[in-house]
């Protein structure tokens, strides 16, 4: 069998860069076993499976489908292409207040049940290039929080969105799923978006995630409780899945 496949980095315009993604196109379907092969193969963050609906669909032509439906853990993720950007349709996350902390250079903390993650503010002073050299140990966090609670760590910090500069930064750590930094998490943006739409005042807003990779996100914060969160893309490998 031959399965045609893709590495695809999002939320980027430039190769090797952005959230590298394998993405799989489908004659039928395969087992679950095998897709968890697959995406075990591949070793990337993400594996989408795209397949055909009817037998006389073509993958060589134009997606007649305005919106593409997947199915992950989470629950459904709907994507449609706007012009040069794929625009994700995720639910707009509430982060809680918590305790107040004594440290300066944090600003906030919240608590998002939605996706188990803190959300920590740091101070306005921090300038994004302190903010990308941060040195942050992932790995201890197992040995800190073992309640099952708290699965990721987002931290943030405002950005300068004069001219064309972002609105806010972000990294995202997340050791007790095996990524010790996420080179750009949608579902982390979901609560961003929430947060510092209570924070700026704003529903359309510009943010840069600060990893090693790097990557750059639109985002739409919409009045039924969801958020529309776009970026561009790069294919950078295309061939065949041969067994």
């Amino acid at each position: 069998m031959q399965i045609p496949i893709f590495t695809v980095d999002a939320f980027t315009n430039r190769p090797f860069s952005g959230n590298p993604a394998a993405v799989c196109l489908l004659e039928n379907d395969l087992d679950e076993d095998l897709h968890q092969k697959i995406a075990t193969e591949m070793n990337l963050s993400e594996t989408a499976f795209i397949r055909k609906l009817k037998p006389g669909d073509d993958f060589t032509k134009k997606n007649t489908n305005s919106v593409l439906t997947f199915v992950t853990m989470s629950g459904e993720l709907k994507a449609r292409q706007v012009k040069d950007h794929i625009v994700l349709d995720l639910p707009l996350c509430t982060a809680y207040p918590q305790a107040a902390v004594g440290d300066m250079s944090v600003q906030d903390v919240r608590y998002s049940p939605d996706i188990k993650s803190l959300l920590v503010r740091l101070s306005d002073t921090y300038e994004r290039s302190v903010f990308e050299e941060l040195k942050v140990s992932a790995q201890q966090f197992l040995s800190v929080e073992k309640t099952g609670k708290v699965k990721g760590l987002i931290l943030t910090v405002k950005g300068n969105s004069s001219g064309k500069g972002y609105d806010f930064y972000s990294r995202y750590f997340a050791p007790w799923y095996g990524v010790l930094e996420d080179p750009v998490c949608g579902s982390a943006h979901a609560v961003l978006a929430s947060y510092w739409l209570e924070q700026l005042g704003k529903k359309e807003m510009l943010a840069f995630q600060c990893s090693r990779r790097g990557g750059e996100l639109k985002i739409s914060v919409r009045s039924d409780g969801r958020v529309d969160i776009a970026g561009q893309s790069a294919v950078v490998l295309k061939g065949n899945l041969t067994f």
